[in-house]
């Protein structure tokens, strides 16, 4: 069952804006804010590294050296930088440790909190310039960012929701129940140009009002927390960080579109993101901030966490609605506005996690500061996944303009190894695959829909010179063909025959003629599939064609993969003159395809050989060679 961590001082429902100022004051005032906080990231990523030993074994140290008075212990969200985890930053003075283990926790209570010294082998090391970092705002990672939505992840516990009222959380909606129409709250939305998060851009305001002004009573709003896209967690991150954040969002939400009941729909691999925004459901009902008469207010509305069964389709908001309906997750025809007749055939309005969760920001901040970040028709920011072959990886969030050089290059840390930029994949499995000649452009809804690819919900993966864009292509087309419902035939048949296409090119056995034939399928599938999936699952094809044309030429005329990845096009040997002859290759080869005598180089023997590549990731002296 979920805990909340932390004592409340206050008990009962809050009945004004003024028992909620008064509340957040008392919670202050029992706050002493240079009392050493060391905070711990317990979001999904630092889970993987164990981060629960290592707050259990913190929490044991401050309780033994009879520190509980003194130091306060904190289990935090996501910090962005994932790979670095465990995560552990020490407050007031910012202090950031990375890859924290258990058996590090006494050392930083004897020296970083009783000392007040550093210890250098917990700093994080720049993998370019090796140079240590103290603070967490000086890394390159995050001083490049501008973290308006998820900055307060690295200081709220998920769990406790005085933390998040104690930074001012939900005095933004106290504000629009006190001193905003609901009229006045869309318009608000409408001025800063708030653009759904979730892949299509859609104007959020133009939504709501489309919603609130459709006929009938009953009215819903809905958080879509399906997010499906590989590689992508931005969503899960910010709800199992801050979901009041988001709660706040849908809240405002719902007001300014009179709707009285709304939905969270959440996949079910996201236990913690379940977890957490189900616990803040219950203490928001608790506080009063949800329910009847919200803050004393006429205003009554009512949440409920739905979690879905993970079909990707199901991402798309009329299948969504049709998932929450208990029914099939299919999509529905595109005459029928969901803003107008949605869920049981009632308005409805869907948004994104990252979407409602800008919404607090704008109220309380106003739409003339909003549109201050990114550009004219890409205003605020956007939260993205950095994967792939980049030094640094994890969830960034930039100005919406903000070009791919300075994501890749500034904030991911380059191409390890040296090794040199080949292209960018955005927007999920159905974005386009951006070569290096568009580094400089702006990252924003309209300029990689210009380049043949999209935004998406903000999956970003990056490339290196040792990745076949064919097999890429290939990769996200089986993605999508399995994650087809089927209920489209231009979509079910399209996605099958375009990856058995590509399948066939990386096997060898492609022809020129195949190229004309997946341009083909990929004009029928977009233009005459029903939802998003189908409409958009061309675009990896005909991004790499366009970009990478030679790369399929080079399959299907010389019978050969210049990036050395597609099996049957590719023979590995062993370079003579860099061999060593150390024997690793021979000892770790799963076939015992290598031969080999002592002082002499080692020999592969093609027929025995799988072409695993085992042999070229082992060799320390780059001689093993793919032709």
């Amino acid at each position: 069952m979920p805990v909340e961590r932390g004592d409340s001082p206050f008990v009962g429902k809050l009945k004004s804006a003024a028992d909620l100022e008064k509340l957040k004051l008392t919670i202050l005032s029992e706050r002493d804010p240079g009392k050493p906080c060391i905070t711990v990231c317990m979001g999904t990523g630092c889970h993987a590294y164990e981060n629960e030993k290592v707050f259990a074994a913190l929490e044991k140290e401050i309780e033994s050296r009879g520190l509980s008075k003194k130091v306060e212990l904190r289990g935090t969200g996501c910090h962005g930088f994932c790979e670095q985890g465990p995560i552990v930053v020490v407050f007031p003075e910012e202090i950031f440790y990375c890859r924290v283990k258990p058996e590090d926790a006494a050392e930083i209570l004897s020296s970083t909190i009783s000392e007040n010294k550093v210890i250098e082998r917990l700093l994080f090391k720049d993998p370019l310039t090796g140079r240590k970092f103290t603070h967490e705002s000086e890394i390159p990672f995050y001083r490049y960012q501008k973290r308006v939505v998820f900055g307060r992840n690295k200081s709220i516990d998920p769990k406790n929701i005085d933390d998040y009222i104690a930074e001012g959380g939900y005095q933004t909606l106290a504000k629009a129940l006190v001193s905003l129409t609901p009229e006045e709250v869309i318009r608000e939305i409408k001025r800063a140009n708030l653009r759904g998060r979730g892949g299509g851009g859609f104007p959020a305001g133009e939504k709501w009002e489309t919603t609130r002004r459709a006929p009938g009573e009953k009215k819903y709003v809905i958080v879509n927390a399906d997010e499906g896209d590989p590689g992508a967690y931005m969503d899960r991150s910010l709800l199992e960080g801050n979901p009041h954040l988001v709660l706040e969002g849908l809240i405002l939400g719902a007001y300014a579109i009179r709707a009285d009941e709304g939905f969270v729909y959440v996949r079910q691999e996201y236990p913690l993101a379940v977890e957490n925004i189900t616990l803040a459901v219950k203490k928001a009902e608790e506080y009063g901030l949800l329910g009847e008469n919200i803050l004393g207010t006429d205003f009554c509305f009512k949440v409920k966490i739905r979690r879905g069964a993970g079909a990707f389709v199901s991402g798309e908001s009329s299948a969504l609605m049709s998932s929450l309906e208990g029914k099939v997750g299919e999509p529905r025809p595109k005459h029928i506005n969901t803003a107008i007749s949605g869920l049981w055939g009632k308005p409805s309005n869907l948004n994104n996690v990252e979407t409602w969760a800008n919404v607090p920001l704008i109220i309380d901040r106003g739409w003339e500061w909003y549109s201050g970040i990114g550009t004219e028709n890409n205003t605020g920011t956007k939260i993205f996944s950095l994967v792939g072959k980049v030094n640094n990886t994890g969830l960034i969030e930039v100005p919406l303009g903000t070009s791919l050089r300075t994501i890749i290059y500034q904030i991911g840390g380059g191409i390890p190894g040296g090794k040199k930029f080949k292209a960018v994949q955005t927007g999920g499995p159905s974005g386009g695959c951006i070569p290096e000649k568009f580094l400089d452009m702006p990252v924003d809804f309209d300029s990689l829909g210009e380049l043949g690819s999209m935004m998406g919900s903000g999956g970003m993966i990056v490339m290196d010179e040792n990745s076949c864009m064919v097999d890429v292509a290939r990769y996200f087309m089986s993605f999508l063909k399995s994650e087809s419902c089927g209920k489209c035939t231009s979509c079910r048949e399209g996605t099958g025959l375009m990856y058995d296409i590509l399948d066939r090119i990386t096997a060898g056995r492609g022809s020129k003629e195949d190229l004309e034939r997946l341009e083909e399928l990929a004009w029928t599938t977009g233009n005459t599939s029903m939802c998003a999936l189908g409409k958009t699952a061309a675009n990896p094809v005909l991004s790499t064609l366009k970009y990478f044309r030679q790369e399929y030429l080079a399959h299907i005329l010389d019978k050969k993969c210049p990036a050395g990845v597609c099996k049957a096009l590719i023979r590995y040997t062993i370079d003579p003159e860099k061999c060593t002859a150390c024997g690793r290759c021979i000892r770790l080869c799963p076939q015992q395809a290598i031969r080999g005598e002592k002082d002499k180089p080692a020999v592969i023997d093609s027929d025995r050989c799988v072409r695993c590549g085992i042999c070229r990731e082992a060799c320390r002296f780059e001689a093993v060679l793919v032709e």
